[in-house]
């Protein structure tokens, strides 16, 4: 059974959201259908989700973040393994002139993003093109200023899969991995164009395979920042932020700029105040 969206609430909580706001009579004609859910995203885009499927995280929330915050005058954006949209629509929020194209291969991932692209207003600025990023999609002389991705973290063989197809290909290597992503950014980047991704830094194989990736690729990590999801714990994920070698002095061409790590929660649980301001920054309330 499928229901009607009624309304827009332009406040949460007492705060009013910032950003543009949806079109209501073109947010009606978007039904949520049986086991979707939608939900708050940034400002008032709101995303469309699975129940018991892959849903957004804290990953796509830093990606979207960490390359906008560092490539701020982008026009042209490409979100590779787009799944949901979220980071795609996220770069739209925020890099409002920008024209975002996101290519995803799951067809279920697909027909949900179509729903927030119609729901957020954002057909004339999301192009959402079905299909593995690997192979196809692309034309070969495409070049975008901002590339994204959130890459699957695990080779398929090394744990367990969770019985929902979306989030088993969300999670572990199904259509490449950290080293595909390098290759198509590489090959798809503008000069002078960044590509930022997130990815595992424990065990510490995981840094080296992002580490040979970018190196097998031409690319160098120009940066990249430790996330701790509790403050005190070691850091699991990291940020980077790459560029093509070629496009970067001879001296800079083997160096990264390491920041200090991003800390989620302190260790009372309570969001730390710089991961706030992260959030802040899409219009999520203070």
């Amino acid at each position: 059974m499928s229901s009607k969206i009624r309304n827009i609430d332009p406040t949460f909580r007492g705060w009013t959201k910032p950003g543009p706001l949806p079109d209501l009579e073109q947010i009606q004609q978007v039904e949520l259908g049986e086991g979707e859910t939608i939900d708050a995203l940034c400002g008032h885009y709101r995303i469309f989700q699975l129940r018991k499927g892959h849903r957004f995280s804290t990953d796509d929330i830093l990606t979207a973040w960490y390359g906008t915050s560092w490539c701020p005058s982008a026009g042209k954006a490409l979100d590779l393994g787009s799944g949901l949209g979220t980071v795609a629509m996220m770069v739209a929020w925020r890099l409002p002139g920008v024209h975002v194209v996101g290519v995803e291969a799951q067809e279920v991932s697909v027909a949900l993003a179509r729903k927030s692209q119609q729901y957020n207003g954002l057909s004339e600025r999301w192009e959402i093109r079905p299909g593995d990023f690997r192979h196809e999609s692309l034309s070969p002389t495409e070049r975008f200023d901002l590339i994204t991705g959130t890459p699957p973290y695990f080779p398929l063989d090394s744990g367990v899969t969770s019985e929902h197809p979306q989030k088993v290909a969300c999670r572990f290597e199904v259509r490449g991995d950290i080293a595909s992503y390098c290759e198509v950014a590489a090959r798809h980047l503008a000069p002078g164009a960044t590509f930022a991704c997130v990815f595992p830094i424990r065990p510490e194989h995981q840094l080296a395979r992002v580490e040979e990736a970018a190196a097998a690729n031409g690319l160098t990590i120009v940066r990249r920042r430790a996330i701790e999801l509790k403050e005190g714990e070691p850091a699991l994920l990291s940020l980077f932020l790459m560029m093509r070698a070629e496009d970067l002095p001879e001296e800079m061409r083997d160096q990264t700029w390491v920041e200090p790590p991003l800390v989620i929660r302190r260790e009372d649980g309570s969001v730390h105040p710089e991961y706030a301001a992260v959030k802040l920054s899409f219009g999520f309330p203070p």
